[in-house]
């Protein structure tokens, strides 16, 4: 939920004409993390879980290249790109302990 908050305060300064572009896209991708997550928790197995939580790390990568094209298309500078690629590569850490913990205990 952190990251999200980031991505929209990182994209609420992106050009008018990029409203249903990259600040679209980026928001997408950035709250598609937590609702898979979501998801997945609420389903019956723990394989339906994995399987969200392999979506949400692709959506992280995803928002990682977004951030990226950001940064080349001047809409965000090195400040706020690091910004949101640590909150990015937290949230990855933390998805891919949650992954591995739920493989261990097939």
């Amino acid at each position: 939920m952190d990251l999200v908050e980031t991505v929209y305060r990182t994209t609420s300064s992106f050009p008018k004409e990029e409203v249903f572009g990259l600040t679209a896209q980026l928001r997408r991708a950035a709250t598609s993390i937590p609702s898979n997550i979501a998801e997945g928790q609420c389903r019956e197995s723990t394989p339906d879980f994995r399987r969200f939580l392999s979506i949400a790390r692709g959506s992280l990568g995803e928002a990682e290249t977004q951030v990226l094209i950001a940064e080349r298309l001047r809409y965000i500078n090195a400040v706020k790109r690091e910004e949101a690629l640590v909150s990015l590569h937290e949230t990855a850490r933390l998805l891919n302990g949650l992954l591995r913990s739920l493989t261990h205990d097939r």
